[in-house]
């Protein structure tokens, strides 16, 4: 055994060591290729950053020159006298072309004319060579954009005329052009301006402009300029372009795109010398990462030798529930397959046991979950005992078992062990001091009668355990079809009521009340009511109870709320009334979403009542009571329906002060001749009048109860004899009708009846 330990040791080892000594060899070689990266990464950053500052110096140099061009190029002077039939050559040596070369150190000058004839030229050695055709094309497209937005500069006036309104931008200096351009091999900023006037003029038809043409060479006095705005150092000015290790370099362009020349730099490496200073470092953590490697390699060894022993534990925990000790669902399974496989291959039964404890929420609720605990701890005990060796017992979850019971002789001998199931978990458990007793609702599906797929036996089981506690609890059943097509039936419906929902396919009925003196109807009571698409009427009886089970149950009470609040401003002088399902109360935002249904319809909240009935205080009561109160200090009513149905109804009416009582209708129904049933509705007159509360008696259908609850002093009736539940268009012919016909006239017995509508 230690033999087989060790080697499964070792290979739990292998399987943790080498996975780590790969990962952490990849991080660190990842740590080296990262760190290189981002080295070439900020090397890269700065050379491009370097790049983008020497060409905006270059760009502001070109700009100055072109300020210091200006001075010449827009004036009045040299407007006409370079625009003059006979240039005066010397006037624009002195003031334009030689002035410019002493203050501002161009060392050419042309001046251009409309046809782009050369009409001066000035050059600082007197090689006035310079300027050769081919020169002057490459400086053409400038000299065409300054003309251009030259041209364009002129307004046209109403008169025909035009104003001469050059932009904001040109208006800074002049119209003017830079950029680079090669003089015999030797790159020179130059500035191309149109000649302009100072003052602003109309003329009557627009011309080309004279342009000067304005040369300072790079090398030099520039480039030096260029060096001190970038604070860079090592610039060269070559012709050719030579990819070096960190020299950074411009290129230089002509107008017309030709490459001129670069400009070359000793790029400044911020990644490379970092890494220069880091390095070290990386190779010391990577000798300690190294070291550490081992040593958990080491630790490992020794710890997963101490876990292979503990790994049998470790599996029986991960397939057993840790409470009871028992198999949970997952390895119940896998046991139910294997069993199945077995025992059909020897053509015997197999029965699948679904259990659920009866009430087990009411323990945890009443004595607390360690108390559930150990009831949960008892059963397993006790269904493992009466089972033995002979089957599987699994808890499933919370309050549910399954159990296994191979090589089923009969349904009689299957149903003798239930019976001995039952009759052990009915003993008393004890809990300390108290004694609890439990009850037990089965069911039971039999292979391979009623399948042998796993899954489709448990689904079977599970259904007749739905079978046996809808059908009171405490006690089982066998799977059978027609539980199947019953599960289906309310499953389509609940799928058809979700859809009824969404597509606001229901309806509202509204039951009216009147006060006992028939008066006037003092409310009506809203009810759920559905007809599908092929005019099937499904009963609230029916879908009520399927939209409890499944949740539907808030969103149809809100649908009922919001259409009931909507409908109640057709019928102003009456209360609407609203059934409310205890499982709408478990809604923690309920009472938010009954005030956004008031606000939203604009309807004051004492024309809702709201009806509860006595199940709603069932487990939580105090949350419910909260949330009670709070409805009723916004000015709701809050009706207790169906009184005197449940056993603690004195209870709530001491705990809630309610605003309207209604008797339950099977008093009424028991009344006629039953001194008993009269004298109870007398009593819960006499006490709901003690208590302050309007009283309600329901499901009132001949003119002797009337009479009665009117001798007795009733409040309000409601039932078939006044009106049968109404679409809104017949409430509304009912309400009018009465007012006309029964304004407190209620000696005519038969008026009611005579204007019941069927619904």
């Amino acid at each position: 055994m230690q033999t087989k330990l060790k080697n499964s040791g070792g290979r739990i080892a292998n399987v943790i060591i080498i996975p780590l000594v790969t990962l952490v060899f990849l991080s660190v070689a990842g740590i080296f290729f990262l760190m290189h990266w981002s080295a070439r990464i900020s090397d890269d950053s700065a050379q491009q950053s370097q790049l983008q500052l020497i060409s905006g110096a270059l760009q502001l140099v070109s700009d100055d020159l072109a300020r210091q061009q200006s001075g010449v190029a827009t004036w009045d002077a040299a407007f006409h006298i370079t625009n003059a039939p006979n240039l005066d050559q010397e006037w624009v040596f002195d003031n334009m072309t030689h002035w410019l070369y002493a203050n501002h150190g161009f060392t050419k000058s042309a001046v251009v004319g409309k046809d782009y004839a050369v009409k001066a030229l000035f050059a600082h050695d007197h090689n006035n060579s310079w300027l050769t055709p081919d020169l002057l094309a490459r400086l053409k497209p400038a000299i065409a954009k300054v003309r251009a937005r030259y041209i364009i500069s002129f307004r046209k006036l109403p008169s025909g005329l035009y104003s001469y309104e050059p932009s904001q931008r040109d208006q800074r200096y002049s119209i003017f052009e830079t950029g680079v351009v090669s003089v015999k091999g030797e790159p020179h900023l130059f500035s191309v301006a149109a000649i302009a006037r100072q003052i602003q003029s109309v003329i009557p038809k627009r011309v080309p402009p004279t342009v000067m043409i304005s040369l300072a060479p790079l090398r030099g006095e520039k480039m030096s300029e260029i060096m001190h705005m970038t604070r860079l150092d090592g610039f060269i000015l070559a012709q050719k372009q030579t990819d070096r290790e960190g020299i950074g370099q411009l290129r230089l362009r002509g107008p017309t795109g030709a490459p001129i020349g670069v400009i070359a730099w000793q790029v400044d490496r911020p990644g490379t010398q970092m890494l220069t200073r880091i390095n070290p470092f990386l190779g010391m953590a990577a000798f300690m990462i190294t070291a550490v490697v081992i040593a958990v390699t080491a630790f490992t060894r020794h710890m997963t030798k101490r876990l292979a022993v503990s790994e049998a534990q470790a599996v029986h925990t991960s397939r057993h529930d840790a409470l009871s000790g028992l198999p949970n669902r997952a390895h119940f399974h896998r046991l139910l397959t294997d069993m199945l496989q077995d025992t059909n291959s020897r053509g015997r039964e197999t029965a699948v046991i679904y259990i659920d404890l009866d009430h087990f929420k009411d323990i945890n609720d009443t004595l607390g979950h360690s108390a559930g605990d150990m009831v949960i701890v008892a059963v397993g005990k006790r269904l493992t005992h009466v089972l033995g060796d002979n089957g599987i017992v699994a808890r499933i979850s919370g309050d549910e078992f399954a159990m296994v019971i191979p090589n089923s002789k009969s349904d009689e001998w299957l149903e003798y062990i239930l019976d001995q199931i039952q009759d052990e978990i009915s003993q008393p458990i004890k809990i300390g001091a108290r004694e609890l007793h439990a009850s037990l609702s089965i069911g039971a599906s039999v292979a391979p009668r009623d399948g042998i797929d796993p899954d489709e036996l448990l689904r079977k089981a599970d259904i007749a355990l739905y079978d046996a506690k809808e059908n009171g609890r405490n006690r089982r059943s066998f799977f059978e079809a027609n539980m199947e097509d019953h599960v289906q039936s309310k499953d389509k419906l609940s799928r058809e009521l979700r859809m009824a929902l969404k597509n606001d396919e229901l309806t509202l009925a509204y039951q009216p009340q009147s006060d006992t003196a028939a008066q006037r109807i003092v409310s009506v009571e809203a009810l759920a009511r559905w007809t599908k698409e092929d005019g099937t009427v499904v009963s609230p009886a029916q879908f009520i109870p399927v939209a409890e089970e499944t949740g539907l149950i808030n969103e149809l009470g809100l649908w009922v709320l919001n259409k009931a609040c909507a409908k109640a401003h057709d019928w102003p002088d009456v209360v609407m009334s609203v059934n409310v399902s205890p499982n709408q109360f478990k809604h923690p935002r309920f009472v938010e979403k009954v005030m956004a249904i008031l606000a939203t319809n604009n309807l004051a909240p004492q024309r809702l009542e709201i009806e509860v009935t006595e199940s709603v205080f069932a487990g939580r009561n105090d949350t419910v009571l909260k949330s009670l109160r709070r409805l009723k200090n916004l000015g709701i009513k809050v009706a207790l329906d169906d009184f005197g149905s449940g056993y603690s109804s004195l209870s709530y009416l001491r705990r809630f002060p309610f605003d309207t009582l209604k008797v339950d209708r099977d008093f009424l129904s028991d009344m006629d001749g039953n001194p008993e049933a009269e004298a109870i509705i007398v009593s819960i007159i006499q006490l709901g009048k003690a208590l302050g509360m309007t009283i309600v008696a329901e499901g009132i259908e001949t003119i002797e109860q009337i009479r009665f609850l009117q001798a007795h002093g009733c409040h309000r009736m409601q039932g078939y004899f006044i009106s049968q539940p109404l679409n809104e268009t017949d409430l509304a012919k009912f309400l009018e009708d009465f007012k006309k016909e029964h304004g407190g006239d209620f000696g005519r017995e038969f008026a009611f009846k005579m204007r019941a509508a069927e619904v």
